[in-house]
């Protein structure tokens, strides 16, 4: 990681856990805390045998560290094995000057080696928080390898430049190649057997199988006791909600991770699990899907009639409680979050999976407002060929993004029941942005809540994708990567909408699938 060639361009202030001890870099044991300024030689070291720490006991450890930029101090803590309580008392505190081995943007990241020994660490979970202000950038073309290719040609030039008169004859060289390549021979052979019989012996010698830790947040089945457990039995105080499709509850799993378990109602999993290995299958895929904008699948459970899959908790909670509730969301909020449903529907679509249960309920706010994807359709089509599945799937998901975008732009339910002061043919949120289309007063759906901050240009270009979206797909209905296109670039023309709505909006027969009707599909 460090080398001459990159002393300038690359800078490096490291904290190791050190478990092997290495005299030639003033190691003081093997069981120690390095402090390294730009150099693998630590500037400073601690012994934490001295807080009853075993760094290489096999438990898992926690550690905090904490930098003070304007008064310039530095803080370790390091907690006792396998318990996450934060130290009162840092195991370091001093005054520490990083300013001269830190650039203006550094990267943020982990580094490990374990030289000719073998051992096994793992990263089980971290945090990083700063108050500056981060920003995604890329390295520069000019990197550390093509300077040390640039020396290594200057120094092969300098032999170069020798006369050749002092060039050693060819028979010389014949010689050493020959007496090398024996020798590799040899040695190859001594190491191949002696591997063999290292082999052998730990074979024999090995009696207890050696299991490596498990990440906490990776995805992995789950049993129904765990869910129970996490939930409190599913009880009433951590229910969060739910649907025809089942309910939400709260939870908080063994290793303290805050959970929302989806616990799949009898109904739905009669209708559509007939098929319960490709429905797990389903779930196990989405499992492993990564995005930003898709919410974290930490597991599932399959026990008897049961089935239930378990999403990261979002404490910011759904979309719909913003947009629906007694606050009113910004348009700059509003807009980034359609980008975000448009970048995480996109995603999935290239990895041939579909949503298939897009709402404003199934749209997630993180800490910092970013739209997420959760409550997954997992929605089987029966004997429906998968080809035909992910054509019905993907068409639907279009179509729903559309109605989330005039919903997030209106402010109001798709459809309305509850406010009397609405008029009848305004009551339906599809219907009433059709009419205002024909009538060229579709600025009139924007939400009037957010008062004069809208940008009621960029409102209505949004407001347009979303009305083309709905169309029939025959008829102009755009691919997720064609809308995100379109997001993204506020100039690009928007292909025109027809002047009037048309008679149907989606192609597909609901004889023929089960799921759609005049206007959209439903998976409930």
């Amino acid at each position: 990681m460090l080398n001459d060639a990159c002393e300038i361009d690359y800078k490096a202030v490291a904290i190791e856990f050190d478990t092997r001890m290495n005299p030639e870099f003033g190691d003081p044991n093997d069981n120690h805390v390095g402090i390294n300024l730009g150099t693998i030689v630590s500037t400073k070291t601690i012994n934490v045998s001295g807080v009853g720490v075993s760094l290489k006991d096999g438990f898992v450890h926690h550690a905090w560290i904490t930098y003070d930029g304007p008064n310039k101090r530095l803080d370790i803590r390091l907690g006792l094995p396998n318990q996450e309580v934060y130290p009162s008392k840092p195991i370091f505190s001093e005054s520490v000057d990083l300013f001269p081995y830190l650039n203006e943007y550094m990267f943020v990241g982990f580094s490990a080696s374990t030289g000719n020994h073998t051992q096994i660490h793992n990263i089980l979970s971290w945090n990083f928080t700063s108050t500056s202000q981060a920003f995604l950038r890329f390295p520069s073309s000019e990197t550390c390898q093509g300077k040390i290719l640039l020396q290594n040609s200057k120094t092969e030039e300098e032999p170069a430049k020798k006369s050749s008169k002092d060039k050693t004859p060819y028979s010389f060289f014949i010689f050493v190649a020959v007496v090398a390549f024996v020798l590799a021979v040899l040695i190859g052979f001594y190491f191949i057997n002696n591997y063999r019989r290292n082999a052998a012996k730990s074979k024999n010698s090995m009696d207890v199988e050696i299991l490596r830790p498990r990440p906490p947040n990776k995805p992995r089945r789950f049993s129904f006791s765990e869910f129970s457990s996490a939930t409190r039995s599913f009880s009433e105080i951590e229910l969060l909600g739910g649907d025809s499709r089942g309910e939400y509850y709260r939870g908080k799993l063994s290793n303290g991770s805050n959970v929302a378990v989806k616990r799949f109602s009898a109904q739905f999993l009669n209708t559509h699990g007939s098929d319960r290995k490709r429905l797990l299958k389903e779930i196990k895929t989405i499992c492993h899907a990564r995005h930003p904008n898709l919410l974290p699948v930490r597991g599932w459970c399959e026990d008897k009639n049961e089935v239930m899959v378990a999403y990261e908790f979002v404490h910011n909670g759904s979309l719909d409680k913003w947009l629906f509730g007694a606050g009113v969301l910004p348009w700059t909020r509003r807009f980034k979050v359609i980008k975000d449903v448009a970048d995480g529907l996109n995603f999935l679509h290239t990895k041939q999976l579909a949503h298939k249960n897009l709402k404003c309920s199934s749209v997630f706010l993180d800490v910092s407002f970013r739209g997420v994807l959760g409550d997954f359709g997992f929605v089987l089509l029966g004997a429906e060929s998968k080809q035909f599945e992910l054509l019905v799937c993907h068409g639907a998901d279009v179509f729903e993004f559309g109605v989330l975008v005039l919903e997030v732009i209106a402010g109001r339910k798709r459809v309305e029941g509850e406010i009397e002061e609405l008029k009848a043919e305004e009551k339906n949120l599809l219907d009433f942005a059709w009419n205002l289309h024909e009538t060229n007063e579709k600025v009139k759906l924007v939400d009037r809540r957010m008062g004069s901050l809208v940008n009621l240009e960029q409102a209505n270009r949004v407001l347009e994708i979303g009305l083309l979206c709905t169309l029939n797909e025959n008829k102009g209905r755009p691919s997720m990567e064609e809308v995100v296109g379109l997001l993204l670039n506020m100039d690009k023309p928007i292909p025109k909408l027809p002047p009037t709505r048309p008679v149907a909006l989606f192609p597909y027969n609901s004889a023929n699938t089960g799921l759609c009707n005049t206007y959209s599909c439903t998976f409930k």
